[in-house]
């Protein structure tokens, strides 16, 4: 019994020393109880749950290396025999005790299945030492067919399945096949047969320590994501800072927290705003804005009167509503007369015409011919005559008279005394009426080569245009032609014919 406290106390020191290698202090330690079973030259119990149950209990002991790898001692007494059933050996009883060092490989290794995976099956395998004895009943040391003597070298394989209940507790099912370098403890030697023995178990494993948390906050740094956090700062179950509202800038470091889904922002969390007008790339309808110029709350330039032509470009920011206007934002002014299109009565007016403030040509006289078109614009007139006003019938009575009234000497230019009275008539007529532009035309008839009568009437038509000049009339308004014989206004086959077609005819233009 001293041995067996002996060993206990000892395994329990190993315990204490490997748990306090470890790098994060991540310990387990294990309490079994399982069925011990032989398998040698009396027979095969492994796997017989018919036989005895030689019941056993354990303690272990497995500390943290990696995902995939734990190291576990564990220490095992309890009974060890084997009932043969035909008695041709004899039956063997007593008890057994074994320490194992195993490595101890995970499934839940992130690469079979996920690391926080409750049920996870592993491996073992490792090397250890088993020792045999017998039992006492009563006082009475029970000895029946077992060598005690000599210690076992084992390597025990295992399999099992664990699952963790909570983080701290987990129950595991463990099968250990282990073989031994003896074969005398059955009190039987055949064919260096080495003895071999298993060990079905169900434990119950604690974990204790803490996983190493680098940054303090609060998640381990196997699975911490951001091992660097700020001493303080608030993080995700993945170890990373919270970020809210999801703009990849952490709440402690955004000046912006409440950021909608999906907008840009800037290093700071903030919305950004590339043309700097104070409206954030998602609101603004126009993020190209020239820096400086004023915004709406959709970020576009102001238009105080609604034209379409942003107020900083407008040269015309108070145009009436409606109205159409150029790229300046100046109301449309087609035809160019300074009076725009929505005031003008007249819009095509000729380009250079002086209008008034309808935008319709100046009309002086008040005639109804605008000034660019009245060779009269300060005398009323009519349409017919260019604006000027209609020629009196005094006056185209004289000129009628001066048809045959202005007389020359046979064959000359030379205007007869006779004709003085009548043209001294057309002169008072020009005087009184100096918007007439007087033309004087001189026919002849068709006596004598024609180059010499179209010579004749014009020399005639400048000796009158010298007379009327004489007599005060201004030079810049009379004109004068001669047309010969080209023009007759009766036959000049009689007498009376050819002597109409000789005359002087005094036309007005304007």
């Amino acid at each position: 019994m001293k041995k067996k406290s002996l060993l206990l106390i000892g395994l329990l020191s190993i315990v204490l020393f490997v748990g306090a290698q470890t790098a994060d202090n991540k310990v387990a330690v294990g309490l079994y109880l399982g069925k011990n079973e032989y398998k040698g030259d009396i027979g095969n119990g492994i796997f017989n749950f018919s036989k005895a149950a030689y019941l056993f209990g354990g303690i272990s002991f497995a500390t943290y290396i990696s995902p995939s790898f734990d190291l576990s001692f564990q220490g095992n007494y309890g009974d060890y025999g084997y009932f043969h059933d035909s008695g041709l050996y004899g039956n063997i009883f007593g008890t057994k005790y074994d320490g194992t060092l195993s490595l101890h490989y995970k499934f839940n290794n992130g690469y079979f299945l996920k690391e926080d995976c409750k049920l996870s099956p592993f491996l073992e395998v490792g090397f250890g030492l088993a020792g045999y004895g017998t039992e006492s009943q009563n006082g009475v040391t029970q000895t029946n067919r077992i060598d005690k003597n000599g210690t076992d070298f084992i390597t025990p394989v295992a399999a099992g399945l664990k699952y963790q209940i909570s983080k701290s507790l987990a129950v595991q099912y463990k099968f250990v096949y282990n073989f031994t370098n003896k074969d005398n403890h059955d009190k039987i030697i055949a064919n260096n047969n080495y003895d071999v023995f298993a060990e079905h178990s169900l434990g119950l494993i604690f974990s204790f320590g803490s996983a190493k948390d680098s940054d303090h906050d609060g998640i381990p740094d196997n699975i911490d994501k951001c091992p660097d956090t700020p001493k303080g700062v608030k993080v995700d179950s993945f170890g990373c800072p919270i970020d809210s509202d999801g703009d990849g800038v952490p709440d402690y470091l955004d000046k912006c927290p409440d950021t909608p889904a999906g907008a840009a922002v800037d290093a700071n969390g903030c919305p950004l705003d590339s043309d700097g007008d104070g409206v954030p790339d998602y609101l603004d309808k126009c993020p190209n804005t020239p820096k400086g110029v004023k915004v709406d709350a959709a970020g576009c330039p102001f238009d105080s009167d609604g034209d379409g032509v942003a107020d900083y470009m407008d040269k015309c920011p108070n145009t009436p509503k409606g109205v159409k206007v150029d790229a300046n934002g100046c109301p449309l002014d087609s035809d160019g007369d300074g009076v725009p299109d929505y005031l003008d009565k007249c819009p095509n007016t000729p380009k250079g015409v002086q209008v008034d403030a309808s935008g319709c040509p100046l009309d002086r006289d008040g005639d109804g011919i605008p000034d660019y078109l009245d060779k009269c614009p300060d005398v009323p007139g009519i349409a017919a005559n260019k604006g000027c006003p209609e020629v009196k019938a005094e006056t185209k009575k004289i000129f009628a008279q001066a048809l045959q009234g202005i007389q020359f000497e046979s064959g000359k230019d030379v205007i007869k005394k006779s004709s003085y009275a009548i043209l001294d008539k057309v002169v008072k007529v020009m005087k009184e009426n100096p918007s007439y532009n007087l033309e004087i035309n001189g026919h002849t008839d068709s006596q004598g080569a024609a180059a010499m009568n179209l010579e004749l009437s014009q020399k005639r038509a400048d000796a009158v245009k010298a007379y009327l000049t004489k007599s005060g009339v201004d030079a810049s308004k009379l004109v004068a032609k001669g047309f010969g014989q080209t023009v007759p206004v009766a036959d000049n086959a009689t007498a009376a014919g050819r002597a109409k077609n000789r005359r002087v005819e005094f036309k007005v233009n304007f």
